[in-house]
């Protein structure tokens, strides 16, 4: 159940740092997110609201279920 949990949270937290970027990148066509390399960082950004939804997914079943 443990690890239900987990993927649960990173798939929760990877759609909303989606959903994060979504409102970040607006003003940027497609051409210039391909082209300008400073804007790259912000594809870590949605990796760690994934780890961070996991966490916080494990850490709500530890205080809950255990």
């Amino acid at each position: 159940m443990f690890y239900l949990a987990c993927t649960l949270g990173f798939i929760c937290g990877f759609i909303l740092g989606q959903m994060v970027l979504s409102v970040l990148l607006r003003g940027y066509s497609k051409e210039e997110l391909m082209e300008n390399k400073s804007l790259r960082w912000y594809g870590f950004l949605n990796w760690i609201f994934a780890i961070g939804g996991a966490a916080a997914a494990a850490n709500l079943y530890n205080h809950y279920f255990l």
